[in-house]
């Protein structure tokens, strides 16, 4: 008779990192549990976004010249401006473009250019700007960002712009009310603006000037703070209060005042009229005038909570509407992250499942459970270190945790499976543990490595696309190493000390009380064991008949195998490349 192999294994050994894992379940555990519980932590305290944020290598130039023509707006801003940015170090292009009243510069960035630097000394070549029209406007000089807007109501109905405006105002102050939601914008409509029209009759009648009038208006519609005066009660706060914001309150200032007393005033003289900016902006849903409401979510709020805020305030406000007003949601991009948030957790529940059942098919239902809690430990793993890398739970970051899901585990099944033949070649619990994932460890370690390569060209892509994609590769490659890990250190400690001896304590006191649970449901479980074995004996038989024999014939035939792979390679090629593929994103 054959004495079982023990320390005889070839590549067991008490010495190395894996057997002293196998050997300290403790520290396994420790690892696993520190591994798990710090990433539902970070779970619950990561930042959440429809898509990552990070600024953009572009720079815009704004610069408002009331009306001026496009072509005015070209020659006296667009090109001065372009001149004087064209030599900061740093920029890679500069395109612009002239509209009716106003002009933009855009500003391309080198990639290792400094964004905030090159952002401060584009500000001070445009300041230092001496030939902009009289009548231009203050120029703003900002870093573009990709702006984290989360859902747009549109009010819609039979009002004027007015009322549009002052409803769109009250429902973004309703919004705004709420802890969950900070930044709430209005689109869609004119900003106000108060005019003054005086005829030029009127004008020479009393012998004024546009300018004069301006200048009486100003000097009327201030808010300024005079001082402090000091008395024995206390100090007295003085202050010029004559902030105007109606139209009305601006006909009562005075213009003239005549030595007799007589005081003209700015409602007698001239129209004032509370009305918007002379714009072509203008919004309409299903046709009928509107103004649109966007939500943005910032700093820790996420797109859901965002979402839900608005949806409930908008339901109250409908309820206010007059006949003939409606409000709808126009956008809704929590929607695309709570599918992609669903589709993530439905295919991660399923692919537990299946690698549950398959494994547990073949091998046994104990080492199929290990082997497939290399998938939670993984990505826990991935999301506690996600800070660290500065990535957010997104769409693209999501993307990347489902592309992991059908990978993460097969180094695990390679580990747990040369284990599991170990042991049924007699080998001890510990041998087998240490012996199996050592024998494997080369292999497994390389396959990791490869995809980690494939993957790794994406961290160095520039530009936008770098910028969004590359939260890819950093949330695949941090899953596969701490796969295995988890595959070479963890797994084989839980599979080195499994025992069908005597439990003891409070582990013998559970197994005890899950044994007599399981007591009326004995039946149904060794049909189920019965179903395993006869599906691993038929894995069996396969493997060295049929399997065997084609393996055979084909290592006996290698240049037609190889003919016949790189054939089906050559019409797969062609195939897709004939359009009978259809693509969609």
């Amino acid at each position: 008779m054959s004495t079982p192999p023990s320390t005889n294994e070839p590549f067991y050994s008490k010495t190395g990192p894996i057997a002293w894992m196998a050997s300290n379940a403790v520290a396994a555990n420790i690892l696993m549990a520190v591994i798990i519980l710090g990433g539902l932590v970070m779970l619950f305290q990561i930042k959440e976004e429809v898509f990552p944020e990070f600024d953009m290598e572009w720079i815009s130039i704004h610069v408002a010249y009331p009306g001026a023509s496009p072509a005015e707006v070209e020659q006296g801003i667009v090109l001065a401006v372009e001149e004087a940015v064209r030599g900061v170090d740093g920029v890679k292009q500069v395109v612009s473009g002239a509209s009716e009243s106003s002009g933009g510069v855009y500003v391309e960035l080198e990639i290792s250019a400094d964004p905030d630097r090159a952002l401060s000394d584009i500000k001070n070549a445009v300041d230092r700007i001496q030939s902009f029209p009289e009548d231009t406007e203050r120029p703003i000089v900002s870093l573009m960002t990709n702006r984290r807007e989360v859902i747009q109501v549109a009010i819609h109905g039979a009002a004027s712009e007015s009322a549009l405006r002052e409803l769109g105002e009250s429902l973004r102050d309703r919004i705004l009310q709420s802890e969950d939601v900070t930044q709430v914008e209005l689109a869609g409509v004119r900003a106000r603006e108060i005019s003054v029209a005086i005829p030029d009759a009127t004008l020479r009648r009393h012998g004024l000037t546009l300018g004069y009038v301006a200048q009486k208006i100003r000097q009327n519609a201030v808010q300024l703070p005079a001082g402090v005066v000091k008395t024995r009660g206390g100090e007295v706060l003085l202050r010029t209060d004559e902030r105007r914001e109606q139209g009305y309150e601006f006909e009562d200032i005075p213009v003239v005042e005549t030595p007799e007393g007589t005081v003209l005033r700015l409602g007698q003289i001239a129209e004032v009229d509370d009305g918007f900016i002379e714009s072509d902006e203008d919004a309409r849903f299903d046709g009928r005038p509107s103004v649109i409401v966007k939500a943005f979510r910032v700093g820790s709020q996420t797109p859901i909570t965002v979402a839900k805020v608005v949806r409930e305030e908008i339901a109250k406000f409908s309820e206010t509407l007059a006949p003939g007003l409606k409000v709808d949601v126009v956008q809704d991009q929590s929607l695309i992250y709570k599918d992609r948030m669903e589709l993530l957790t439905r295919n991660a529940f399923w692919g537990l499942v299946l690698v549950l059942v398959v494994l547990g098919l073949f091998l046994k239902p104990g080492l199929a459970f290990w082997v497939t809690l290399g998938i939670p430990i993984s990505f826990m793993g991935a999301i506690l270190l996600m800070p660290l890398f500065e990535v957010s739970m997104n769409m693209i970051s999501m993307f990347a945790f489902i592309v992991t899901l059908g990978i993460v585990v097969d180094d695990a099944i390679v580990v747990g499976e040369n284990v599991y033949a170990k042991r049924r070649s007699g080998a001890p619990y510990a041998v087998a543990a240490i012996a199996g994932a050592r024998e494997v460890a080369m292999p497994v370690t390389f396959s990791i490595l490869t995809t980690v390569v494939a993957f790794t060209p994406m961290l160095f892509v520039p530009g936008f696309s770098g910028k969004l994609f590359g939260v890819i590769p950093v949330i695949v490659i941090s899953v596969l190493l701490l796969s295995l890990v988890e595959s070479l250190f963890i797994l084989p400690a839980h599979l080195s000390h499994e025992s069908h001896g005597e439990r003891r304590g409070l582990v013998g006191l559970l197994f005890r009380l899950m044994t007599l649970m399981i007591f009326p449901f004995r039946p149904v479980l060794w049909v189920l064991v019965r179903i395993q074995q006869s599906v691993s004996e038929g894995l069996e038989r396969f493997i060295k008949g049929a399997y065997r024999r084609g393996l055979e014939v084909t290592l006996r035939a290698r240049y037609l195998t190889t003919a016949v792979g790189l054939a089906a390679l050559i019409v797969t090629i062609g195939y897709i490349a004939g359009g009978h593929i259809d693509f969609s994103f």
